[in-house]
């Protein structure tokens, strides 16, 4: 990114860099604002594939779709690189177009992929094969060696979790749990809930120990006291009496 700032004057890649920086930092924590800061960068320097690419991802965070798709494809004509297409064809999916991120998934482009990119690429297209219906095929597409493998690497997790979760939409429960439990084992960074679908599956039900203290506090202060309306009743009823 630095090497393509270079090309700007001094001061307006100082301003395109902080913009650039503040994306990065809250893409995950506040997605709104990142896609903020990512329309500055875009106003200031939209020759730029690193700005086209941090407007893209910053879009996509945001379901803008067709916005997204459009920032990527800028960004690969620039630099003529093949990563982004895993997510150009997840957009496709968000776009209600899951035949496109399949085609996608077959092109020549996956090929030149790194092995990251290309596990990301079959979760893309089993999540296709899902939006289509297709539970049997999406379980099939998951498997493969490194679903398979006992490494951990940085996908193990992901790619665990969404085998498991393909195999509890298909009814085959006892499966999902076990794959459930090695997505757990794998995910060192707390990257999905597969700890919380587990603990569902084995029936285990969590409290809220701030929602239950607050209720216990509310019972204090009623003082264990007749609810207010009862208290109407009782006084209507005494008045009653009196009348009589």
């Amino acid at each position: 990114m630095r090497q393509e700032l270079q090309s700007l004057p001094k001061t307006l890649a100082e301003d395109v860099a902080r913009n650039l920086v503040m994306v990065a930092r809250l893409l995950d924590e506040d997605p709104e604002a990142a896609y903020g800061y990512s329309r500055v960068a875009l106003r200031l320097a939209s020759r730029v594939a690193a700005v086209r690419e941090a407007a893209g991802f910053a879009a996509y965070a945001n379901q803008k779709y067709s916005e997204a798709l459009a920032e990527f494809r800028a960004a690969r004509r620039m630099t003529g690189s093949v990563e982004l297409w895993p997510v150009m064809a997840d957009c496709e999916r968000g776009l209600g177009r899951p035949e496109k991120a399949l085609d996608m998934a077959g092109a020549p482009e996956v090929h030149k992929l790194d092995k990251a990119s290309q596990v990301e690429m079959r979760l893309v297209a089993a999540g296709a094969r899902r939006d289509m219906g297709q539970l049997d095929a999406a379980i099939v597409t998951l498997q493969s060696p490194e679903l398979a493998s006992n490494s951990v690497q940085p996908w193990t997790a992901r790619l665990r979790y969404a085998y498991a979760d393909a195999l509890l939409a298909a009814g085959r429960e006892q499966e999902a749990r076990e794959w459930f439990a090695k997505a757990v084992e794998s995910d060192r960074d707390g990257s999905t809930d597969a700890s919380d679908r587990l603990a569902e599956l084995d029936g285990v039900e969590f409290v809220d120990a701030l929602d239950e203290h607050e209720h216990e506090h509310e019972h204090e202060e009623d003082g264990g006291s007749a609810s207010p309306t009862a208290e109407a009743g009782h006084e209507d009823e005494t008045q009653d009496g009196k009348e009589d």
